[in-house]
């Protein structure tokens, strides 16, 4: 398997893991709030759970390149870490 191929899938695979430790709230003005929690900074608002849901994977892809663009490390989730894209 290539290494872009392999990074790509383990890019995936890392916002997937993400993606299913996000913590939803309902707010009282009828929108959902969404955040990662280990991931600092990392959160989306919006008028459904799917929209909120969507923002928050697109936020995280964001995160995700400007930390590695800026010498970030990317912490590590349980089955995925990014020693490999950082070289």
């Amino acid at each position: 398997m290539g290494k872009i191929l392999l990074d790509k899938i383990m890019l995936t695979n890392y916002i997937q893991a993400a993606l299913n430790r996000a913590k939803y709230e309902l707010l009282d003005d009828g929108t959902f709030y969404a955040e990662v929690p280990e991931l600092q900074g990392l959160y989306a608002n919006a008028p459904t759970m799917e929209n909120c849901r969507e923002e928050l994977k697109q936020s995280l892809e964001e995160w995700i390149v400007l930390g590695l663009q800026l010498g970030h490390n990317i912490p590590e989730s349980e089955s995925n870490n990014f020693s490999i894209i950082q070289d």
